[in-house]
């Protein structure tokens, strides 16, 4: 009896030995693959030279779905096709100026509307400012702040190791601070900009006006960190001083849009569906590079990988490329709304939007079990120095997906450098390193190939 449990035993650990020799092995091939012949870099290139910045609505956004549909087509794989979607169309219009009134002394500062944002009357705005470090200090003003610019100067918390979560700290008074100071009569806001370094780059992001009635909107801007800093210094020298800012933004018509598509059919069970992303949107002020282009071209990637290889998964491999999530998220949105229109099953997504720096690990949203599983691979990405496995927000476009049992991961890179581009018009081509790029590609590859192998935990049934 002892030596059949032990025969026993000794097949269980040879299995798993040998189960977990191939993932390695197979890990290694997919490292080797796009450390020396990866496209992604190649398709960014000419995503961010030739195409440029693609904001939504734009001419640049329909070319990028051109181009991109035409890659995926090239790759040979079962499906691609584009879905429709409606989308905001919001323009800049001419470059934003701004100085600081102090006395006689104007001083030139680098501004940019917020996206969503109303224009300034066309001969500007020109006004008292007030400054705050939350809108809770701004309601403790009210009515103090009526006919005065509020400038809202609240920086980033260096202290946070994790920069996203200084992100998501600071980010409530770019996202609402015109509609709370609108409330109380403000003409106009600036929003230091979410960047942790000092420059003079203002960064972008949308804004919202909720349910504020459109007679109430105010024009909203970014102010760079420099400028934030010297506005700053000169209110407490001057507090009467005036700030003078001008942007010509408008809001036109809806335009129909499209998330892009491709796919590898599953062998198995081809109904379960695993989706690997990025969005296919910028901003305007530049083109892109690492927000989302590498997501883009790092999740064509990983098809392409998996393609080449003549990979045949267990279950049906999506790449989406989905439009707008810079100022709206409708194309995860109509992502979703079709998937529950079709009653797609989809067990597994992954979404790449944190840039393209060196990957570090992942951001999971799972229950217990599944995340249990997946921290169960971490060894085997180690030898890539690839082992940060922590639960959190997986992507602003896969957080739409409803299907039942679900896990969602976010690549996550060493994001200390990140918020240096985020929105700015300096996130262009020369910002990316190819190989850090690369690296992320086979690190999504190797997480999509061991879910399809491995599947998801399903909850126990009653």
């Amino acid at each position: 009896m002892k030596k059949t449990i032990l025969l026993a035993a000794l097949v269980i650990n040879g299995l798993t030995s040998f189960a977990q020799s191939n993932d390695e092995k197979n890990i290694k091939l997919f490292y080797k693959k796009a450390l020396t012949e990866a496209k992604c870099y190649t398709w960014l290139e000419y995503l961010s030279n030739d195409i440029g910045a693609r904001l939504s609505g734009s001419p640049s956004a329909a070319q990028a779905v051109q181009y991109t549909k035409t890659q995926l087509e090239s790759l040979g794989l079962d499906k691609v096709y584009l879905q429709e979607v409606m989308v905001p169309h919001w323009v800049r219009g001419e470059k934003e100026t701004a100085y600081i009134l102090d006395g006689k002394v104007k001083t030139v500062v680098p501004i940019c509307a917020l996206g969503a944002s109303v224009a300034t009357p066309k001969t500007g705005i020109t006004a008292e400012v007030i400054e705050v470090q939350s809108i809770k200090e701004l309601n403790e003003l009210g009515e103090k702040v009526r006919g005065k610019i509020v400038f809202y100067n609240r920086p980033m918390n260096p202290e946070n190791i994790g920069t996203f979560d200084s992100y998501s700290e600071a980010g409530d008074q770019r996202r609402i601070g015109a509609k709370e100071a609108a409330k109380f009569g403000a003409v106009g806001t600036l929003v230091r900009s979410l960047n942790l370094r000092l420059d003079d780059f203002p960064h972008a992001g949308n804004q919202s006006y909720g349910d504020l009635p459109k007679a109430q909107y105010i024009p909203c801007a970014a102010i760079s960190t420099n400028g934030a800093e010297l506005l700053s210094k000169t209110l407490k020298s001057n507090p009467g001083l005036k700030f003078y800012f001008k942007q010509s933004c408008e809001t036109l018509p809806d335009v129909l849009s499209y998330n892009v598509i491709g796919e590898l059919t599953g062998t198995v069970t081809p109904e379960n569906i695993m989706v690997v992303g990025g969005h296919l949107d910028s901003w305007d002020l530049a083109d892109g590079s690492h927000d989302d282009g590498a997501g883009v071209v790092q999740s064509m990637e990983v098809v392409r990988i998996l393609k080449n290889l003549n990979y045949k998964p267990k279950n049906t491999i999506r790449v989406v490329l989905f439009m707008n999530e810079e100022n709206g998220g409708k194309g995860g949105a109509k992502y979703e709304e079709v998937s529950k229109q079709k009653n797609e099953n989809h067990i597994f997504a992954l979404e790449s939007d944190s840039g393209g720096f060196t990957p570090r690990g992942f951001s999971i949203e799972a229950d217990d079990a599944n995340f249990k599983k997946l921290q169960g691979y971490k060894d085997l990405f180690e030898p890539y120095l690839v082992h940060n496995f922590t639960k959190g927000h997986a992507g602003s476009d896969i957080e739409h997906l409803t299907s039942k049992t679900i896990v969602k991961a976010g690549l996550q890179p060493d994001s200390q450098r990140y918020f240096d581009y985020h929105h700015a018009a300096n996130d262009k081509f020369d910002a990316i390193n190819k190989r850090e790029l690369e690296l992320g590609a086979a690190t999504m590859t190797s997480l999509i190939y061991l879910v399809d192998q491995n599947g998801i935990t399903l909850p126990a049934s009653n």
